[in-house]
């Protein structure tokens, strides 16, 4: 029974981060950059939390297994149920990946110098996704709603939209997934840099989808494929 309360507990939980912060970006009329950065950030927590449930249940259900073994065979060295300490919680909600391990392969030393490099260009990758708007998107949409859409303004809009938004796509892989993450992995001595594959030498969309995004791919695969496939 207590098994059963505790899946409840968690599962209100879950609903309940799901459904406070989007009540709240509606409530106040946040910015699109402003809702954007706290879904991510509500994202992020929800899958770092599930992992590290996911992943404890699997170390307590086989302590216990042991446990009652050795209660079984009258075995006076009892085994004791451990949890992870706090600051392994802490370390994974700011390291660079979504999959809970007790301990991860570690640097000796950080290089600032190359984390002051890695957030100095992703504030320039930030001012250059500025300039594509102001330069490339507003003068494409400002004026749209004020006109009748026909085929050929559409595919105008289309065409000029292309170049904006492959900028985005790059940018934003660039300045997250390679600057971002690696500048947090360097300051917490993270070794596993792996973020990301050879995408741009995939030669199909599921190729791309398993290599341009590897910290979300292993989540996905270990918490969703696994658990439903397997």
């Amino acid at each position: 029974i207590y098994d059963t309360i505790w899946l409840f507990i968690y599962m209100f939980y879950i609903v309940l981060f799901l459904v406070l912060p989007c009540r709240e970006i509606v409530k106040h009329q946040l910015a699109i950059a402003s809702s954007f950065i706290v879904l991510l950030e509500q994202l992020r927590q929800l899958m770092k939390t599930h992992s590290f449930v996911r992943e404890n249940i699997e170390n307590i259900r086989s302590q216990c297994h042991l446990i009652s073994e050795s209660k079984t065979n009258d075995n006076t060295n009892l085994v004791e149920i451990t949890c992870p300490d706090f600051s392994h919680y802490l370390y994974f909600l700011f390291a660079p990946t979504l999959i809970y391990r007790d301990k991860y392969p570690r640097n000796a030393v950080i290089h600032w110098d190359y984390v002051l490099q890695m957030f100095g260009q992703v504030i320039a990758a930030i001012f250059y996704v500025y300039y594509v708007v102001v330069r490339f998107c507003i003068p494409t949409f400002a004026n749209l709603n004020q006109n009748q859409i026909t085929l050929s303004i559409f595919t105008s809009v289309l065409f000029n939209s292309i170049m904006p938004g492959s900028l985005f796509l790059l940018l934003g892989f660039y300045g997250f997934l390679h600057c971002w993450l690696n500048a947090f992995a360097e300051m917490l001595r993270f070794a596993d840099r792996m973020f990301y594959k050879d995408w741009w030498n995939s030669t199909s969309f599921a190729a791309y989808y398993r290599t341009w995004n590897i910290v979300v791919h292993d989540w996905l695969y270990a918490y969703i494929y696994k658990e439903v496939f397997a």
